[in-house]
Order: structure tokens, then sequence, then C-alpha cells
């Protein structure tokens, strides 16, 4: 609370006049001020951010600039600056190409078998893993789980090229048997089925980092407290685990739709001359083959814009409809 003092015979409150009537001194603005506060207080966050972000700024933001190709004849030795420019022409014969249309059927084919027969695996294994009492054993399965994840995409194929491939040792042990052989690797019918199954050995333990993060936020007491009412295991995880994390899910599933049209190009690349371009195409080698392997620049920056804007989309539209059911999403809203 103020004082006041008597100056001249007149009362002035100590912090809001100066001496002898002189005006207070001017403060910095409640805003400028926090925004200070803030800044000293995260200046070592800053700072281990900021490694990051230049990261994310020349390898994700500059490269945007490039997009503009799509609009142009480019040439690499005019640049963009002076190619000449040809309007949406692109864009008209990127969909008058009937490989084109191949090219996003099979990325929706693939990345809808993908969502249906991989996103669930990560909650189920966290689910699992969460059950496990013994630390040890969990920790345990964890790094087993993991591990994939970081082995390239050659490694992982040549795996599985190993275990199910012509001369697999699956195929070694069925010719011993006198049974027919299968030859999962070249068959173009089953190529989904096989994609999806690598993604699920190499990304699902990975992907469990984050359910299990959520799961560790559920509060103890109300798996005690259901126990004591006679609530059984299925019980408590349909109740109370699944609901908590829900917003978790939401969340993952918002962004797993936002990335449909990216199904994997290194695996695909690798893969695609043992099953044939029919299988294996999808927006991103299409974009690869077709602009960059036949140096119309252009047109394959045409298509990677194509992509943006329909994940943009994708992702636009989950994050309403996860609102749309009292959700968060991306953002709460």
């Amino acid at each position: 609370m103020a004082s006041t003092v008597a100056t001249d015979g007149k009362e002035h409150r100590n912090g809001e006049e100066g001496v002898a009537g002189e005006p207070p001194a001017e403060r910095p603005p409640a805003r400028r001020l926090n925004w200070r506060i803030r800044l000293r207080r995260d200046k070592s966050l800053i700072l281990m951010t900021l490694p990051a972000v230049a990261l994310l700024v020349v390898f994700n933001y500059l490269p945007m600039v490039g997009t503009l190709t799509a609009f142009q004849y480019y040439d690499p030795l005019d640049g963009v600056r002076h190619s000449e420019w040809a309007g949406l022409d692109n864009f008209r014969q990127l969909f008058g190409d009937p490989l084109f249309w191949h090219a996003l059927e099979n990325t929706l084919y693939i990345s809808a078998v993908q969502l249906v027969l991989f996103f669930p695996i990560p909650i189920l294994l966290a689910l699992l893993l969460n059950s496990v009492l013994s630390q040890r054993i969990r920790s345990v399965i964890q790094a087993i789980t993991f591990l994939p994840h970081f082995y390239s995409w050659v490694l992982v194929v040549t795996l599985f090229q190993q275990m199910i491939g012509g001369a697999g040792l699956l195929n070694q042990f069925l010719r011993q048997h006198d049974m027919g052989t299968w030859d999962f690797m070249t068959n173009p019918h089953t190529f989904v089925l096989l994609v999806t199954s690598q993604v699920v050995w190499k990304d699902a333990g990975w992907g469990i980092i984050v359910f299990l993060a959520a799961l560790s936020a559920i509060d103890q007491n109300l798996y005690e407290a259901a126990a004591a009412d006679g609530a059984g295991r299925w019980r408590r995880m349909w109740h109370i685990t699944l609901p908590g994390m829900r917003a978790i899910i939401v969340l993952m599933l918002v962004l797993r739709l936002g990335n449909a049209l990216s199904v994997g190009f290194e695996q695909m690349l690798i893969q695609r001359f043992a099953v044939g371009h029919d299988a294996a195409d999808v927006l991103d080698t299409f974009a690869y083959y077709y602009g960059i392997g036949t140096q119309n620049y252009s047109y394959g920056a045409a298509a990677g814009i194509f992509k943006s804007v329909i994940s943009l989309l994708l992702i636009w539209g989950a994050n309403t409809l996860a609102h749309r059911f009292g959700e968060d999403g991306l953002y709460r809203k």
C-alpha cells in the first residue's frame, strides 16, 4: 500500500510522483517486461534449440524457394530467376498423366493398409509393456523393439530377403520337406503386405514411446480405486487406460493422416525393380523417376506441391474432425 508524504502542503504518493511534484519515472510495459523475464529465464533452453531450428530452416524452409520451379520451364543453367514461366502448364500435364494417377492410387492404398494394420500395433505393445511388472524385463523388451528403428532400409530389405526371399530360410525349409516355395519379395500382389510388415518390424517399437509416456501420466490412484470397487483388468483398461490415452491416440492419428502420402521413398525405391513399377510406384518415386530422372525438374516439383497441398488438407480435416468430437488434436481450440 503506497504511503503519503507532505510536500509544500500537498500530499504525494510514493512511487507515483517524484520529489517536489516531479512525474514518476516511466516503467517498461508489462508485456515487454514479461518477454525479457521469459528470455532470461529460458536462455539455456533457447540456446539448446538453436541448432535444431537452424537445421529446420536450412533443410526445410529454404528449399521451399525451389517450389517456384513448378510454375516454370526450369533450366538449371538459367536458374530460378531467369527460367521461363509456364504458369499451370506443368499441373495440366500432371493431371493428364495416367502414371501419376496410378502412383496416387498406390500411395492411398498402401497408406490405408498401413493405417489399419500398423497404427494399432504400437498402442497394443505399449499396453502389453505397461502390464509387465518387472522393470528389468520391460527395459529388455523396449531395447529389443527399439533397435530395428535405427536400421537403414537397405538392411531391413536385406534381412527380409534372407528370411522370405527366393533363396531365403523359409524357402530352404520348404524345399527340404518337398513343399512348394513362396517368394514374397518379388510378388506384386502381396507387395503391400510385405512393405507393411517391414514397417511394423522396423518402427512399431519406436512408436510406443509416446504411448508409454501417456500411460505413465495416468493417475495410479484411479486403478487402485477401480480395483477396490471390483473392476477387473479388462474393465480397468477400458474405463481408465484407454480414456487416459485417448488424447495422444487422436494426436498421433491426426499426424499419421497428415503424413498419409509419404509411405517410404527409400523402401519403395529399393524394391521397385523386384516387383515392378505398377506395384511400387508412389508419389515420391513418381516425382523422382519422372521428374529428376528425366531432368524435367518442374514436373517433379509440381508433383511435390500436389502432395504437400493434399497432405495439408488431410491434416486440417483430421484436426477439424478431432475438434468436432471434443478432442484437442494438434492444438486446443
